[in-house]
């Protein structure tokens, strides 16, 4: 849950220990003082469990804050005003970790593009799906924005559009494959539109070198190799000078597609001049050159015609060029293919419906028809290459999928590695055990030499050389790294200062930190507000606070107490309901139940009569939250219910509820109004917590 995984154990090993603490407050009987209730016989401070209470709450915020919105920032916002005539870059994401909600304004006195609106599939946090880049400060410029301009169409560029343009309209525009990619996003997009918006996209040919006026700009593509089929950099001539974001990619000299990267065009803009290039930094870890995609197939010949039953292959869905191979490999052993996962399917019908991959008639069957097919003849392409846990190959490993059961003489080719940054090295691994325990032959890139195979996976980014060999050919006058986390960014600026490029001319910049350029000059020159703004399941945007609770519940737990009191003798009717969640098993701590239940009925003998029903609930709050951390070392989340009856049968529960006017109405006995308000909570308790209250 933390980004230290250490982080849980440091803060119960900084707690007090039962018994640890000095005396603290002692039982002495009724008083009139307002102060809050003792505990009797406490052997920690009041002191002690608030400081442990708010360390959880710091810890729970903390991690949020990893994912905090912009408008949890507002003194930034007088920082970035600037109104001179300079060119302005801001990175309202993609400027940190291993690159991810891919998002950098570009903007002109009065005008302002979007390179690149993407997603973070990498939030570890309960119930998020993803985040997306805040767009605080876009909003406050909306009349500036004329274009959104998308370097490929992979997620982390493209999956924040369907949530960002409708609040800030303007064209779309990128390569064939990119919009096609773009409009299925949209398409697939759960949630309702705005009345009234048009999705407006814009296909630019990377092959003509056409060029459009957007503004004051001129945008222009340029193709370059990735994994996914349309991939390009962006120059956009601008009043101060050309700037070129690369986007993510490669310099493959032999893809299956025979797309290479447009090197000709790019050593052209360089003599014509260049300001500033933004280069993806992805790997500028990784030494050498990145292994061409053509290398990997020879393997996939070879697995195929030694595999003695079915064959069953994951990669990344939008690896077109990969899907083409298996499709050559499958079709020269005579076997089907059959295709599983809502994102591949998604993607290889983009790829048909524009003509970028060749499948011979007959060579696909549907996934239920695996079953009934022999061994010999089937390969099933799917998703999972990543260990996600709905992705059709996580299901099959579980033993989960509706269609597939796999068997002793199965071949799993795994054709990936783990995404950089992203933590699956984890799931993967659980995923390989899941299918080994099943004695199905599986195959890895990273176990090749020992499973006795060719490479299985080239990456889709640059290694260093390569990210020289772009420097070379485009020769800034400044350079930005982009698209990394801050050691690749950083060792980005030492090959580009190998390169030529003065150290004065690069920066290393976060995200939300606005740099100005001048034809001589760049310096940064304040910060916009920027931040994430994260997305549950069905598409919905999720507040920080909610977040930070559910990483409390997660961590501590929750516990409920449900008195209901007699409003004119301010007596308990019934002993005080408990129920505990993600704290302990009440059934297995009777003893500390009985002790709780004994302080609650002292805590409404004690303080109900004597202060408003408001600041009872606070006390009691705090009372039950001091008494648990002094019994077990735990701060879970306490929420207190006072249900107050009357004799007349008025309740209320936190606040006096509104006489019925007019017409006699039938007062029932005490008891059984006590039993109509149970079975009322027992049914509250149900629908909120899903299931049958743990009460005793």
């Amino acid at each position: 849950m933390s980004d230290n995984p250490n982080a849980n154990n440091q803060r119960n090993n900084n707690r007090p220990k039962r018994g640890g603490a000095p005396g603290g407050q002692r039982r002495g009987g009724a008083s009139n003082n307002p102060s809050p209730l003792n505990v009797p016989n406490a052997s920690m401070s009041r002191g002690a469990a608030v400081r442990a209470q708010k360390r959880s709450q710091a810890d729970a915020q903390k991690i949020a804050n990893q994912y905090a919105a912009a408008n949890m920032q507002p003194e930034r916002r007088a920082n970035f005003i600037d109104d001179s005539p300079r060119l302005k870059i801001i990175g309202l994401g993609g400027m940190d970790g291993g690159g991810s909600k891919n998002m950098i304004l570009v903007e002109y006195m009065d005008d302002a593009v979007v390179i690149d609106c993407g997603n973070d599939l990498g939030v570890d946090l309960p119930g998020i799906n993803y985040g997306i880049a805040d767009i605080a400060y876009l909003e406050t410029i909306r009349h500036k924005l004329r274009a959104y301009i998308i370097t490929h169409g992979h997620l982390d560029h493209i999956g924040g559009l369907p949530h960002i343009v409708p609040r800030v309209p303007a064209p779309i525009y990128g390569s064939r494959f990119t919009i096609g990619m773009t409009e299925k996003v949209f398409e697939n997009f759960g949630l309702p539109m705005p009345e009234g918006f048009e999705l407006k996209t814009i296909i630019m040919n990377e092959e003509t070198h056409e060029r459009l006026k957007v503004g004051p700009f001129f945008v222009e593509l340029v193709r370059v190799t990735h994994s996914i089929p349309g991939s390009t950099c962006v120059v956009l001539d601008t009043p101060v000078g050309r700037i070129i974001n690369t986007g993510d990619f490669r310099l493959d000299p032999n893809p299956l597609d025979h797309e290479r990267s447009d090197t000709d065009r790019l050593t052209q803009l360089g003599d014509e001049g260049v300001l500033l290039l933004m280069s993806d930094s992805t790997t500028s870890e990784r030494p050498g050159r990145t292994p061409s995609e053509s290398t990997i197939e020879p393997t996939f010949v070879d697995l195929f015609s030694r595999a003695p039953g079915r064959i069953f292959v994951a990669v990344f869905s939008s690896n077109i060029n990969r899907i083409q191979m298996l499709v050559n490999a499958a079709t020269h052993h005579g076997r089907k293919i059959a295709m599983d996962g809502r994102s591949m399917m998604s993607t290889l019908e983009v790829a048909v419906k524009l003509g970028m991959i060749r499948i011979p008639k007959g060579t696909f069957v549907p996934i239920a028809n695996v079953a009934s097919m022999r061994d010999e003849e089937i390969v099933v392409v799917c998703t999972g290459s990543q260990g996600e846990p709905s992705s059709a190959l996580q299901r099959m490993a579980s033993g989960d999928h509706k269609y597939i059961k796999l068997k002793g003489q199965d071949t799993v080719v795994l054709s990936s590695t783990p995404i950089p940054e992203s933590g699956n090295d984890k799931a993967i691994g659980d995923m390989v055990d899941d299918l080994m325990k099943k004695q199905v032959h599986v195959y890895r890139h990273a176990t090749r030499d020992i499973d006795g195979c060719g490479p299985l996976h080239v990456s889709g980014h640059a290694s260093l050389e390569e990210y020289g060999d772009m420097i070379d050919m485009t020769r800034p006058k400044f350079f930005l790294p982009i698209y990394g986390a801050y050691r690749s960014k950083k060792y980005h600026i030492e090959e580009a200062v190998r390169r030529g490029v003065p150290r004065a001319n690069s920066l290393n910049i976060d995200n939300g930190q606005v740099v100005a350029f001048t034809p001589d000059k760049m310096e940064v020159i304040g910060e916009v507000p920027h931040g994430t703004t994260l997305v549950d399941q069905t598409g919905a945007i999720v507040n920080n606070i909610v977040v930070k609770d559910r990483v409390l519940m997660a961590e501590e737990g929750l516990v409920a107490v449900v008195l209901t009191v007699d409003k004119r003798t301010g007596n308990l009717l019934t002993s005080p309901d408990i129920i505990s969640r993600g704290y302990i098993y009440m059934r297995d701590n009777e003893e500390l139940m009985n002790g709780l239940r004994g302080e609650l009925r002292r805590a409404v003998a004690q303080r109900f009569k004597r202060v408003d029903l408001d600041r009872f609930k606070a006390e009691l709050k705090d009372h039950v939250t001091h008494y648990l951390f002094e019994q077990t070392q735990r701060s879970p989340i306490v929420i207190p219910v006072v249900n107050v009856i009357s004799a007349k049968g008025e309740g209320k529960s936190g606040q006096q509820q509104q006489q019925g006017s007019g017409g006699q109405q039938e007062i029932k006995p005490v008891e059984e109004q006590v039993i109509d308000q149970q079975e009322r909570f027992q049914r509250m308790r149900e629908k909120l917590l899903g299931q049958d209250a743990r009460v005793d």
